[in-house]
Order: structure tokens, then C-alpha cells, then sequence
């Protein structure tokens, strides 16, 4: 296998390679340096590349594989988006407002360095994981591998840019509404926002009131599953803990095509601080994977969920987040003027709106949870439009960008309100060459069921051929 296949193999395949020693570890990382020495510096993907670090790993990665050792992710090079705690690095948030190195690895980093992995470095998001772009005062813009003067998304952004342009096999990515699904759709990923509470996010309990979960970006679905099967599962301390995957792993599910299912499909968004903008190419990319599902063998109709006023509660809960996270900060003088002002919109939200946002939680989630007595998966877009230009919103204050953003992103928060899985896997092209993608959301607790037809799907449409013209 040369190098550049080696490179887009895929997390699970490396695994494979490295145990049956077709490959090593150091020459894995070596290959995954020498692509980011090559390309970062045009798609600035990383705040900070571990290469001494990443050697070290690998060397005894490999010593442990020679004595017999095995671990699912053994040798394995990953990224982590520089929002989780890994121990003696200094995790900024996307920011210049931190200082102190991290006492301990986080609980995920912490399980998938338990697994084997070998650390290659941090990616870059915007400040405080807030937009839905990555591009700050602090590291620069970060842009898309399918075309430079596009933005990857955010705030996984610099996740999805590497993973994309074949920089890393998967890399880490948090969703609080719509980060890690966004950057895979605009990069041509699967990205799954799992269940809340499947993967710890301690030292925290919970973020932005429970709208936040953390994940990864991959190209394959069984990656993605992978990942799971590894991260997933309680810790001490956390505020949600749903009930466990039983009678087998994720990775089955991945790889096992579901029986035929009720599929309902939709192109209508809930009700946005301004009107949605959906793309034609967009809602034509669920019409395709409509026809195709139905080639499948699965019954596929139009259904739309009661969405009601669910967009007010989310937007209090998301800028009252915000706030939260800005009053950690610990030198917020060091923060842009676009996220102070967040933390200011999300002060004027009053104390009995963010009560009144989490006590409706309940039946917001009952009313919209009733189309799945009608289907089992229910199939949306991903975003409105495809990516757009970098630079967008450069310069605009938080109201503008905040309102800008609901325009081109209306599909993805709702799920983080009601806690319930959803993912985004990509199915073609547009005219101009970028990726479009749509997003598969299931009921509570069902990431084996969306994995299963993801997986189906990507097969019959073998998108992981697909490389960006940056590769």
C-alpha cells in the first residue's frame, strides 16, 4: 500500500495493518508528518503538531505489537480538537486566553490513549467552539481541502480540514449545535453526534446545559463506530448517563446492514431566527439518497416533524452556554470583540428563560419524537447550503454572525436539544465539486441503528473513494 493510501485507510483498517504488522506506527506517523509539513500550511488544520511526542509514541507502539501486545487503536495515530484536556498541554479553546497546562488527560482523550492511540497534535476551532467557521484572531482561518477559499465549518473545523485532506486517519470533535455534523457535511465526513451522555465529557459534567456532546470525524463509518465502541461508556461525575449498547458492538452495527426500514425524509428546517436558505443541490442530495434507500429495499416517505417553538429554547440555551463557558475563561480581556459580545447576547437571556428552555425540554422532545412512531430513521440535510467563502462573517459582531449562521445552519441544533442521536454522512458532489451531504437522525439511544444505514448507504454510494482535490 503506498503512502497516500495508507493515508485515507482509515482508522480501523490502520488498526488492522498494524496488527497483522503490514505496517508500523512510525511509519504511519511519519507519513501523516510529512503530509502536514506539505499541506497544513495552506489549510491550517493545526494549532500544534506533537511530532517528537508522536515518534516516542510509535517507537514503543511498536515494541508493544513485537512482544504480542493488542489494543484496538494500538499505534494508531489521531488528533484531538484543542478543547480536551491532554496532560501537560495548554488547551486554548481556539483562543489566546489560557495559560496553565492541563493536570490530566480528559476522559476521552484518557480512553482512546487507553486504547492504543498515538497522539499527533490539536486542531484548530473558533474561540470558545462557538461558530459554526474557524477562523480566528488567534490562529488564522482554517479552509476547506475541496476548495481553499472555503471554510471546512466549525467549530470542528480544523478536525474535519485534516481528516478531509488526509492530515490524520480521525480526529476528535464536539457538537453543541451542529460542530461536529457541520464540518462533516461541508467536508465530505461522517460525523456522528452521538446520544447524550455516551461519551464522558468529564472534568465536565455537562456543557452549554447539556446542548454539547463530543465525537469524532472519519471518512468510513466503521471508523466512526470504532471510535465509539472505545469512548463510549459512563465516568464519575457525569450529569447524563444513557443506557448501554447491548448484544454487540458498534462496529457490528456498522458493518451489518439493517432490515428494512421506515424511512421518512424532510426538507423543511425548524423555525431559524431568520428564514433558512436551502439550496436546491441540497434538497435534491435527499431526493437521491430517498431513491437510493428505496433501491435498498426500505419504504421511504415525506415526513416533518412538529418542530412548534422549539428554536427559541435552543437559541437560550446556546448563547446562555456561551456565557457559561466566557465566565470560565480565565484572561476573557484576551478574547476576540465577536465572542465578548456572545457572552453578551447570552447575558440579556434572563434567568427564567434558561429555567423555562429546560423545563420544556421534556415536551419538546415528546411532541418532535413523534414522528418515529410513523418511521424509524428520519433523513434531513445536514446544512442549508454548501460551504461557504471564508472570511463570511469577518469582522461582523455576534447578533450579525449569530443570525447569519441560522440561516445556512437550521437543521442540526434541534438534536442537541432533545439528546438524541444523529449523523451526517456525505453522498455526492454538487456542480462545483463540494461535498453534500445528508443527516440520518434516529430515536433515543439508536447510534447501532443509524450506524447500520449509514454504512449501508455508504456502501451502495462508495463515497470514501472521493478525495479532495488537496490530497
Amino acid at each position: 500500500m503506498d503512502d497516500d493510501a495508507l493515508a485515507f485507510a482509515g482508522i480501523a483498517e490502520q488498526a488492522h495493518l498494524l496488527r497483522e504488522r503490514h505496517v508500523s506506527s512510525r511509519e504511519l506517523v511519519d507519513v501523516y508528518l510529512d503530509r502536514i509539513a506539505r499541506l497544513d500550511p495552506q489549510l491550517n488544520a493545526f494549532r500544534e503538531v506533537f511530532g517528537a511526542r508522536a515518534r516516542a509514541e510509535a517507537r514503543a507502539a511498536d515494541e508493544r505489537i513485537a512482544a504480542g501486545e493488542t489494543a484496538p487503536l494500538l499505534g494508531v495515530p489521531v488528533a484531538f480538537k484543542d478543547e480536551l484536556e491532554i496532560e501537560g498541554h495548554v488547551t486554548r479553546h481556539g483562543t489566546d486566553a489560557y495559560d496553565d497546562p492541563a493536570a490530566a488527560d480528559s476522559e476521552h482523550v484518557r480512553r482512546i490513549r487507553a486504547a492504543g492511540a498515538v497522539t499527533l497534535g490539536v486542531t484548530n476551532l473558533p474561540e470558545l467552539a462557538i461558530c459554526g467557521f474557524t477562523e480566528t484572531e488567534a490562529t488564522g482561518d482554517t479552509r476547506n481541502p475541496w476548495d481553499l477559499r472555503r471554510t471546512p465549518g466549525g467549530s470542528s473545523g480544523g478536525s474535519g480540514a485534516a481528516v478531509a485532506a488526509g492530515l490524520v486517519g480521525a480526529a476528535s470533535a464536539s457538537d453543541g449545535a451542529g460542530s461536529i455534523r457541520i464540518p462533516a457535511a461541508l467536508c465530505g465526513l461522517v460525523g456522528l453526534l452521538p446520544q447524550r451522555g455516551r461519551i464522558s465529557l468529564m472534568p465536565e459534567a455537562e456543557h452549554w446545559y447539556g446542548m454539547s456532546r463530543t465525537g469524532c470525524l472519519t471518512r468510513r463509518v466503521v471508523d466512526t463506530a470504532l471510535w465509539l465502541d472505545v469512548a463510549a461508556g459512563p465516568a464519575a461525575g457525569d450529569a447524563h448517563t444513557p443506557p448501554p449498547l447491548v448484544g454487540g458492538t458498534y462496529v457490528r452495527a456498522a458493518t451489518t446492514p439493517p432490515a428494512p426500514l421506515r424511512i421518512g425524509t424532510s426538507v423543511t428546517a425548524p423555525r431559524a431566527l431568520l428564514p433558512p436558505v436551502v439550496d436546491p443541490a441540497v434538497e435534491g442530495a435527499v431526493t437521491t439518497v430517498g431513491a437510493v434507500l428505496t433501491g435498498l429495499g426500505h419504504t421511504v416517505v415525506e415526513r416533518t416533524p412538529d418542530y412548534g417553538q422549539v428554536g427559541n429554547d435552543v437559541v437560550a440555551l446556546y448563547l446562555r452556554g456561551i456565557r457559561a463557558h466566557h465566565d470560565t475563561v480565565p484572561h476573557p480581556d484576551r478574547l476576540e470583540p465577536r465572542t465578548q459580545g456572545f457572552a453578551r447576547l447570552g447575558r440579556a437571556i434572563p434567568d427564567r428563560l434558561l429555567r423555562g428552555a429546560l423545563a420544556r425540554q421534556a415536551s419538546h422532545t415528546e411532541r418532535i419524537n413523534r414522528v418515529f412512531d410513523d418511521v424509524d430513521v428520519l433523513v434531513t440535510p445536514v446544512t442549508g447550503t454548501p460551504p461557504v467563502e471564508v472570511g463570511r462573517w469577518a469582522g461582523a459582531g455576534a447578533l450579525r454572525t449569530a443570525l447569519g449562521m441560522s440561516r445556512v445552519y437550521p437543521f442540526t441544533a434541534t438534536w442537541n436539544y432533545t439528546g438524541q442521536p444523529a449523523i451526517a454522512v456525505p453522498v455526492s458532489t454538487n456542480d462545483a465539486g463540494l461535498p453534500l451531504s445528508v443527516m440520518l437522525v434516529g430515536p433515543p439511544d439508536r447510534e447501532d441503528l443509524l450506524l447500520s444505514l449509514a454504512g449501508q448507504l455508504e456502501a451502495a454510494l462508495d463515497w470514501p473513494e472521493h478525495r479532495p482535490p488537496m490530497s
